[in-house]
């Protein structure tokens, strides 16, 4: 089965100094592929300099716009979003996975719910697709936005969304908070943090009539934010993560284990299943992952970031035992039923039977 599909470039519009809006298009056999749910994201992969790099970005369009379109900020020293903010342009062509994951709750044209997000940043691009979904498709719900950026300039899909407070009036709030420029009111200049989320819910926001609220942005200021919430009484299943950039490494350089010591009663027994075919194969103990090895068998096991922050690589076990170094991604739920993270997943069992197909 192809993971990776052709989608062409229809047009690249500069949204900030260092972040575009591109939108895409599948080809006419592909469309069903990438018909999206709000909030998901998109994976990329393309070669530079002879390695192939993939990177995840959100789809930052509603569910009725009729298109297809990611967000796609510039970071210092990264090469697939300086090459996309510099290089990319209508015409082109680029590869994607489908839409992948979880990050939205199911919509009910007939619920009436308050709705908080929190977002950071590129944050935004995600929340943007939450909010136009949720707006459009329950009329009777309200949502409120709490926008962290440096300074107005940096702010993505600032006139858009001061459209939608003009085309949902009286239904969508926006409160802009800036790092390093002062605004008329002090509570909204600064970090978004345990203090300032405690002044918000004094003055700004019910947390007791809130249904369900959204945090994207770095791992610092989802915690606080998420740690703020439960403090209100929201309950976890109320709170929705997604995390852009997280602050640890990912995890310590592991020790390197040579295959021929996997062969000499130090390794695992692996078995993997992905798009219904089955592989067995010996791999070490230490120092290589489920989805290494997999790679290493020549299995096309997908994957985006490798640290743990997305859940591409989501695969359960079947057998065995398997432990992960980090796990910014499931639920506790989905990693009580099996589910790990196969980039993070190091075996610790004499055997191991995980499949990517559940």
């Amino acid at each position: 089965m192809a993971r990776f599909h052709p989608l062409k470039v229809t047009d690249v519009r500069r949204e900030t100094r260092d972040s575009v809006v591109v939108t895409l298009a599948p080809r006419d056999e592909d469309r069903a592929l990438f018909d999206f749910t709000q909030g998901q994201y998109l994976t990329f992969r393309r070669e530079f300099d002879g390695e192939e790099l993939r990177r995840s970005y959100s789809i930052c369009a509603g569910k009725d716009e009729g298109a297809l379109r990611v967000g796609i900020k510039r970071v210092d020293g990264g090469a697939f979003s300086t090459w996309a903010n510099e290089n990319l342009a209508p015409g082109d062509e680029i590869e994607a996975m489908p839409p992948m994951g979880k990050f939205y709750s199911e919509i009910n044209p007939a619920a009436g719910r308050q709705y908080l997000a929190v977002a950071a940043g590129s944050g935004i691009t995600p929340i943007l697709s939450i909010i136009k979904t949720v707006l459009a498709r329950e009329p009777r719900s309200q949502f409120t936005l709490v926008y962290a950026n440096r300074q107005i300039s940096s702010i993505m899909f600032r006139e858009e969304l001061e459209d939608l407070k003009n085309l949902y009036l009286g239904r969508f709030s926006v409160l802009h908070v800036l790092k390093a420029e002062a605004q008329e009111i002090d509570l909204f200049t600064g970090r978004i943090d345990a203090g300032k989320m405690a002044a918000l819910f004094q003055h700004w926001i019910d947390a007791s009539a809130l249904d369900t609220a959204f945090i994207c942005g770095p791992e610092g200021m989802m915690l606080a934010v998420a740690a703020s919430l439960r403090d209100h009484g929201l309950r976890d299943d109320q709170i929705k993560f997604e995390l852009f950039a997280s602050s640890q490494p990912g995890r310590a350089k592991a020790r390197a284990v040579s295959r021929e010591a996997a062969t000499q009663g130090n390794g695992t027994a692996a078995t993997v299943t992905l798009d219904g075919a089955t592989r067995n194969f010996q791999m070490p103990r230490e120092g290589e992952t489920i989805l290494d090895a997999a790679i290493a068998n020549h299995m096309d096991a997908p994957y985006s970031c490798k640290a743990g922050v997305c859940s591409t690589c989501r695969c359960k076990v079947l057998e065995g035992e398997v432990e992960m170094a980090v796990n910014h991604a499931l639920e506790d739920y989905e990693v009580r039923a099996g589910y790990v993270l196969s980039c993070q997943a190091y075996p610790v069992s004499d055997r191991v039977v995980v499949t990517y197909d559940e």
